[in-house]
């Protein structure tokens, strides 16, 4: 049983709730203490900022993230000229520590804070919430809430709107703090800076013309963008911006999705099996956002289909990778697929127990870092609040 979906069993579990699979109902049991672990390391952890790490190829401050383009190398011709573009390889020698730094933040925080929801133990809760002081809130340690010098590339540019993807590690620090705000264990002068911090990047990311070009790049950074706006409004409480993302959603899709349900730029990539997925993926944390009663985002009709039709394509080949209609991706193929949220919340969306026991019968666990980059919600805790049957 993995340790995603015996979270999710605990935190029923904790509730006097019972989970119900197809027409019987399933007695679960499972060792508390097999998963406080995890929680008990975290809780030893002290906070990591980005301030901690310093490149001296960024043009940007002690506070500004930065990063490298991950595809760009040293020209063997010209060593100390502009890099050179190698799709698909990763250069191992480029600045990732920002990166580093966001991805154990999320990692910590989601884990920390699904543990309070669980257990109502505090001393989580106020282990997360020194992490978010000191990435979001501690003057001398913060995060600017911009993007300036992301995915910059040597002798060529010192930031891109690419570089956006990067921040998809904060889609679920945003709800882990709604969820402490649920709770009401983060309220006052805590809770409107960490909302301000979030409420001021969006805006970023609709103002600026580095998120505007990520928002019109096309592929999957524009679907990411849209899940980020819709995460950091939903916390924020802004309204319009939340629209801003429904509005993406609306007019991504038809232009991504084949009539087959495929998404033919992503499987034009190197990395084919990946992209999909984690295009799948973004699109499913936006709908699971974003969604309203009186806009459901999962049935939203364009003239190629629902997202269903998407999950449709893919399921297939999550379920049996061996029938991919792609050569293998060029990296990390061996490690997908994963057991990622995207699938769960599919599962529930559709009312479709086949997809949940194939989400259940993966494994969550993300080998290496490049696999933690590219799937940032770890968590399904912090998103399911109810118990769920199948049919």
């Amino acid at each position: 049983m993995t340790h995603q979906y015996i979270l999710l069993i605990l935190f029923f579990l904790f509730q006097s709730c019972t989970l119900q699979e197809s027409s019987s109902i399933v007695k679960l049991e499972a060792n508390e203490n097999k998963i406080i672990v995890a929680e008990e390391e975290y809780l030893k952890q002290e906070p990591v900022p980005i301030t901690f790490f310093k490149s001296e190829r960024s043009a940007g401050g002690i506070h500004d993230f930065y990063s490298e383009g991950d595809y760009w190398w040293q020209n063997p011709n010209d060593p100390d000229g502009p890099y050179i573009r190698k799709d698909g390889h990763s250069n191992p020698n480029n600045f990732v520590a920002h990166r580093k730094a966001m991805r154990d933040l999320n990692q910590w925080i989601s884990t920390l804070v699904a543990a309070y929801k669980i257990t109502k133990d505090e001393r989580y809760a106020v282990h997360a919430l020194k992490h978010l002081d000191a990435f979001f809130l501690d003057e001398k340690t913060l995060m600017n809430p911009s993007l300036l010098y992301a995915q910059a590339i040597k002798g060529k540019v010192t930031g891109r709107g690419i570089g956006i993807i990067d921040t998809i590690h904060l889609i679920e620090v945003a709800k882990a703090i709604e969820v402490l705000a649920l709770f009401d264990f983060v309220k006052g002068e805590q809770l409107v800076g960490l909302k301000k911090w979030f409420n001021d990047y969006a805006d970023w990311l609709n103002t600026h013309p580095y998120g505007l070009d990520e928002k019109n790049h096309g592929n999957n950074h524009s679907t990411w963008w849209a899940a980020q706006v819709a995460a950091f409004a939903h916390l924020a409480e802004r309204a319009d911006l939340m629209e801003v993302a429904r509005k993406q959603f609306k007019k991504l899709l038809p232009e991504q999705m084949a009539e087959d349900g495929s998404f033919p730029d992503e499987l034009s990539r190197t990395k084919p099996y990946n992209y999909t997925l984690f295009n799948l993926e973004g699109y499913s944390v936006l709908c699971q956002i974003a969604s309203s009663e009186n806009e459901n985002l999962w049935k939203y009709k364009s003239e190629k289909g629902t997202l269903e039709a998407a999950w449709k394509f893919m399921v297939p080949y999550i379920k049996d990778k061996s029938s991919w209609i792609k050569p293998p991706d060029l990296q990390y193929y061996e490690e997908l697929p994963i057991q990622s949220p995207g699938l769960l919340f599919a599962a529930l969306a559709y009312d479709n127990k086949d997809y949940f026991d194939i989400w259940k019968s993966l494994n969550p666990k993300r080998k290496s870092e490049e696999i933690k980059r590219n799937f940032p919600i770890n968590e399904p805790t912090l998103w399911i609040n109810k118990p769920f049957s199948f049919e």
